[in-house]
């Protein structure tokens, strides 16, 4: 087993914490006033802010104070919109309500980085989450909530890049916190244990169409995709997805139905590889969820790895129905998109498609926005696990309704402000 597959318990140092939670305000999210705005200091990530988020809107903040401390044991279960900036809003947040908050992170990122990368991320109190290993994480995760520090975890799992959906939900968070409670109850018979739910998100502050379409020709050279020129920057991200589509339906051996939409094409196209993966490795046939299907084909490959030819086409497999999946109904399930959404499928395109080098690469770790932006982070009410009597199945259920029903209701709330800039959804069919 790898270096990188064995947990190793995280060292938090405070002293280093608040240095960062420092460092993170001004470099990482606000910049530096009297050069962020100001040419040519605003072309570097580093004074603007990497993050460029300029303003946080957080009218919640002692809602989530109410939930963590002392004799209590909390998991605050984020929103997962946007890579990066999720980690310097999640530091934001617990910097004010449990400073030694533990925080889970993927194991490449905690252990995969050098050793003396790891030391400093578990100096910041990160835990790596190893899949298909993840019993000393869950073990560490507890026994730290118990102290009454506080476990941050995304119960979305990866990223997806639409800020105005939740995902499904893993159940880690509510499964630790009954472990939790039922410790804290062995000698407390009034120990309580929250998850409290936190969401945020993302506004631009100013119209940043022409950056966009900006970032857009770089996505349609590096994927040598031409644009018609009467093309609205809306009607481009179609083209561009539907582009893709046709190359993965060629690489399948599938024909392209022009009349189809790009929800019906993508969908035959998910049905035909999911079979396909089923197939490989002997799954239910009758099996058409896809999140399912994925999982087990991520244990067939840790259990058959000696199989280097079947690796290669589950593997293959797996990721062209994942980054299919990745774009879901939600795209097409209103008739008018913003530029946050825009920007997210920006960035889900390079993420998923622009491999052309370190330009790409930079990108995928620290993605840059297409201009300054205000977070507006709710916290919905905090899930009481002491006071449920529900299955776990039910209890992730009613932790995604509120984080969903937040995050509508956030989105509703900026766009009676006019805080969006609108466009026709090209991907909207009635």
């Amino acid at each position: 087993m790898s270096k990188i597959d064995v947990f190793v318990a995280p060292r938090p140092n405070p002293a280093l914490i608040r240095a960062m939670t420092s460092v993170n305000r001004i470099v990482m999210l606000h910049g530096i006033p009297g050069f962020r705005d100001l040419l040519p200091f605003n072309r570097l990530a580093g004074l603007r802010g990497v993050a460029n988020v300029r303003h946080i809107d957080f009218p919640d903040l002692e809602r989530l104070k109410a939930s963590c401390g002392a004799g209590k044991a909390t998991f605050i279960t984020p929103n997962h919109p946007e890579f990066f900036t999720d980690w310097m809003i999640d530091k934001e947040i617990v910097s004010q309500v449990s400073p030694l908050t533990a925080s889970w992170a993927t194991n490449g990122v905690v252990n995969g980085l050098g050793r003396l990368m790891q030391k400093f991320w578990l100096a910041n109190n990160l835990i790596a989450q190893i899949p298909g290993n993840s019993g000393a994480a869950k073990e560490h995760s507890i026994a730290w909530a118990l102290k009454g520090h506080g476990v941050l975890l995304h119960p979305e799992g990866g990223v997806g890049w639409h800020g105005n959906i939740v995902a499904p939900l893993l159940p880690g968070a509510v499964e630790m916190g009954l472990e939790a409670l039922k410790r804290g109850r062995a000698t407390d018979p009034d120990f309580k244990v929250w998850i409290a739910p936190v969401v945020w998100k993302l506004a631009f502050t100013r119209n940043v169409e022409a950056a966009l379409a900006k970032e857009c020709a770089y996505v349609e050279k590096s994927l040598t995709i031409e644009r018609d020129a009467t093309d609205t920057l809306p009607q481009r991200i179609h083209h561009i997805y539907s582009a893709l589509l046709t190359r993965d339906e060629a690489a399948c051996g599938m024909p392209s139905d022009d009349g189809a939409t790009y929800a019906e094409r993508q969908q035959a196209l998910v049905t035909e590889l999911g079979r396909r993966l089923g197939k490989s490795i002997s799954a239910d046939a009758e099996s058409t969820d896809t999140t399912d299907l994925l999982r087990r084909a991520r244990r067939w490959q840790r259990e058959n790895t000696g199989d280097a030819e079947g690796q290669k086409q589950v593997r293959m497999l797996a990721d062209t129905v994942q980054r299919l999946h990745r774009v879901g109904g939600w795209a097409s399930a209103n008739p008018r998109i913003t530029q946050e959404e825009i920007a997210e499928h920006l960035k889900r395109i390079r993420n998923d498609y622009c491999r052309g080098g370190l330009r790409d690469t930079m990108n995928r770790f620290i993605p840059q926005p297409a201009g300054p932006r205000c977070a507006h982070i709710r916290v919905p009410d905090p899930l009481g696990l002491h006071e449920y009597t529900g299955s776990i199945d039910d209890a992730v259920a009613e932790l995604h309704r509120r984080m969903q029903d937040t995050v509508t209701s956030t989105v509703i709330e900026l766009a009676a402000k006019g805080s969006f800039i609108f466009y026709p959804n090209p991907f909207y069919r009635h």
